[in-house]
């Protein structure tokens, strides 16, 4: 070889492994937001408010990122006044630990196989046997060194052992299970392309993150990556899985609907599981989807559930979907980084109202930028973004009222930093990873530790430094010295200057009308929006209803009612009302099915019973329902009754036509009786005779003279009505010899007689 050779480098592939790729990507999933508003025929709050605020020639950002005040530093952090220290440790062997571990006298440890050999600690990833093009990816990415949860999980799950992993939020847990899903799918047969990779993640923004990160992972490999929630386009996705790629991210409910109904997609090669958040997947309601998901799996599978906090729900679910599987924890689900510094801000009674106030106080002065707002409800983030945008702050907000394409759009933007603020619910609280989030506030204060340790898991990611402030007002005290006690942290108290405080709320009352303007506004749209949804919708059930009625219908592995069951057990936990009337308890699904398994048994031995038999059942279930309702009449009394001796005040609590089902079952039963011989012949009652109908005035009458009174009339015109037949003449029916008059007959051989 030549001596003077010297290999030259593709300079687009130097570039390329020299600049950082950022592993999230928002946008491209769905059509932008601006095509969106141009198909519905409206406008986005932004273009509302800038209209608003040129009509008031106010272009120009109208606050001061510092004000004149002369009380300009009372708002700074009280340093010294420190509130709630630390009281418990959070390895304190408490059985009521943040994390949800159990000792070992509770949870017995044979389930999960041993840990041994497993290391936390790696220089590199090439120590962790992955292939070149998934290194290649990593030095993209920027990442040069493995997190604990990576190092330890990546040798294991080669190996294809079932994995239960937990660790602190903005440990890496995605590249954690991405890298060795992709490296044994580069060891697949290709010839035979089918779904082999299945991860559920309990968000679509999660899923979209997930699915961007293994894109960015798999950028140099051959593997091919699926995305399919909801929101986006469903028969792009019904292609796409016909496809049969090798992974599928998905969310529960969109993943089972496309298996019952989209053609040629199934599991049945599947060979991974991955489970995401699965405390927050239970969380959200998605409990039944989830075990549906994984009886649809095959059983010969990898199993990989990952989990902040171990609760009895994830418990449950991995003694069913994992075996033997080794339990890896790199973090305490409740220790925050050390580079974070919380602080609360109390809102006294009298304050209660000007919270909006603080918050634009804090957000004018202090907290500027790349700050993450979290509230408790839709209408109030929405109600927050247009106070920041008339005050002319830079926000998006993110909550379920969007679209998905908006929703996208946000975070999209916020990652870019085009806006200051993000204000979002609860749905960015889970597993976002935004690059450079300074400052976490909770305008809502969370309702529990788990909750809190997520929110602010926003920032202070990988090394960097955070913030994390609270609202907190009087009812919340409480709640937030708990989670401190237990998170075993140190709050610091936060003071906003009052004359601030009095010049936001002037300030917000001012901008009352404009709020109202902009809501005003948007449900004209929405009503238009949706009048012009119903004509479409008439004119295409014109036009092509044929072809829509000959669609099939799409299936659900759950009835309409027990989804509606569900969703209120749901919503009960979230809220927190479980209070209910022991005539409301919510029945599970198990139950239901159960209930209904046993009513269609009774069914079928009902169908085998002869005449006899059925009817002696249905004496017996009105006997049951008389006694029933006895006693809920007795119930509903406001003074208890006295119980009163057998057969003595029973006509007061019966109907007319029960009294007379007793009192004819009676005089039968007497009637048998006489002629066994048991009793002697009952003496008539004397009494006056009515002419009118022959019987006996002021004596009780049988069974048989009430029907023959009822029917008398009916008779007599259907025998006057017949032709050749005089008025008054009966024809006396036949009966056979050996025959009692008073013996049954059946419907077919009955023949009405006097």
């Amino acid at each position: 070889m030549n001596k003077g050779f010297v290999f030259d480098v593709d300079s687009e592939v130097a570039v390329a492994a020299t600049q950082v790729q950022s592993p999230w990507e928002f946008s491209g999933y769905s059509a932008t937001v601006l095509d969106e508003h141009a198909n519905r025929k409206t406008t986005s709050v932004n273009q509302k408010i800038a209209q608003l605020r040129s009509k008031k020639g106010n272009l120009k950002p109208n606050v001061s990122r510092v004000d004149d005040d002369s009380d300009e530093h009372e708002e700074d952090l009280d340093i010294k006044s420190g509130v709630w220290k630390r009281a418990l440790p959070y390895n304190n062997g408490d059985s009521n630990a943040a994390d949800g571990s159990e000792s070992d006298e509770k949870k017995p440890r044979k389930f999960f196989a041993s840990s041994e050999g497993a290391s936390f600690s790696a220089k590199s990833f090439t120590e962790l046997n992955i292939s070149r093009p998934l290194i290649r990816a990593c030095e993209a990415l920027g990442y040069k060194r493995p997190t604990p949860i990576q190092a330890a999980c990546i040798p294991l799950a080669l190996t294809g052992r079932d994995i239960c992993g937990s660790a602190v939020t903005g440990s890496g847990k995605t590249a954690a299970f991405g890298l060795p899903i992709l490296e044994r799918l580069l060891f697949r047969p290709r010839r035979i392309p089918a779904i082999r990779v299945l991860i559920l993640t309990p968000t679509r923004e999660l899923a979209v993150q997930v699915h961007s990160m293994l894109q960015k992972l798999a950028q140099f490999t051959d593997v091919s990556c699926c995305l399919v929630v909801g929101g986006l386009s469903s028969k792009v996705q019904e292609t796409a899985l016909r496809a049969r790629p090798d992974i599928v991210v998905a969310t529960p409910g969109r993943m089972i609907d496309h298996l019952h109904n989209a053609q040629s997609v199934g599991l049945e090669e599947l060979a991974i599981l991955v489970l995401d958040e699965a405390d927050r997947l239970l969380e959200l309601g998605f409990t039944k989807e989830v075990h549906e998901l994984v009886r649809m799996c095959p059983k010969r599978r990898q199993t990989m559930l990952f989990s902040a906090t171990m609760t009895e729900e994830v418990d449950a679910l991995v003694q069913l979907s994992l075996n033997s599987p080794v339990r890896l924890s790199a973090d305490p689900s409740t220790k925050r980084p050390v580079t974070l510094s919380e602080e609360v801000v109390k809102i006294r009674p009298v304050l209660e109202g000007d919270k909006e106030a603080v918050l634009l106080a804090l957000c004018t002065r202090t907290f500027r930028s790349k700050v993450i707002i979290f509230s408790g409800t839709k209408v109030e983030a929405h109600r927050l973004k247009i106070l920041f945008g008339l005050s002319g702050l830079k926000a998006a907000e993110l909550h379920g009222n969007l679209t998905q394409a908006m929703r996208l759009d946000a975070l999209e933007s916020f990652r870019k930093q085009e806006v200051d603020y993000l204000i979002a619910t609860d749905v960015a609280a889970r597993g976002l990873d935004i690059m450079g989030v300074e400052t976490v506030v909770n305008f809502h204060c969370p309702r529990d530790i788990t909750m809190y340790v997520h929110r602010v898991g926003r920032t202070a990611r990988a090394g960097r430094e955070g913030c994390a402030v609270t609202f907190v007002t009087e009812r919340e005290r409480s709640l937030l010295k708990s989670i401190a006690k237990r998170a075993g942290s140190k709050l610091q108290n936060r003071q906003v200057a009052p004359a601030a405080i009095a010049k936001w709320r002037s300030k917000i009352e001012g901008m009352e009308d404009d709020v109202r303007a902009v809501q005003q506004e948007e449900r004209e749209e929405r009503a238009l929006r949706k009048a012009e949804m119903e004509a479409n919708k008439a004119q295409n059930m014109m036009d092509h209803e044929a072809e829509i009625y000959s669609r099939p219908k799409r299936e659900w592995f759950q009835s309409t009612r027990d989804k509606r069951m569900i969703a209120a057990e749901a919503k009960a936990a979230k809220d927190g009302t479980r209070k209910r009337d022991k005539d409301q308890k919510v029945m599970s699904v198990e139950d239901a099915e159960e209930k209904k398994r046993k009513e269609k048994r009774k069914r079928e031995q009902e169908k085998n019973m002869t005449r006899k038999q059925r009817r002696r059942l249905e004496a017996e279930r009105e006997d049951a329902e008389d006694m029933q309702d006895e006693d809920n009449s007795q119930q509903d009394d406001d003074q208890p009754r006295k119980k009163s001796k057998k057969g003595e005040n029973k006509s007061s609590r019966q109907t007319v036509a029960d009294l007379a089902y007793r009192r004819a079952k009676a005089a039968k039963s007497t009637e048998k009786l006489v002629k066994a011989g048991k009793i002697g012949p009952q003496k008539k009652y004397k009494g006056k005779v009515d002419g009118s109908n022959k019987s006996k005035v002021g004596a009780p009458k049988s069974r048989k003279d009430e029907m023959e009174e009822m029917f008398q009339d009916d008779r007599s015109d259907v025998k006057q009505r017949k032709p050749g037949r005089e008025p008054g003449r009966t024809k006396k029916p036949t009966r056979k010899p050996g025959v009692s008059k008073r013996s049954f007959k059946s419907k077919s051989r009955y023949k009405r007689h006097k």
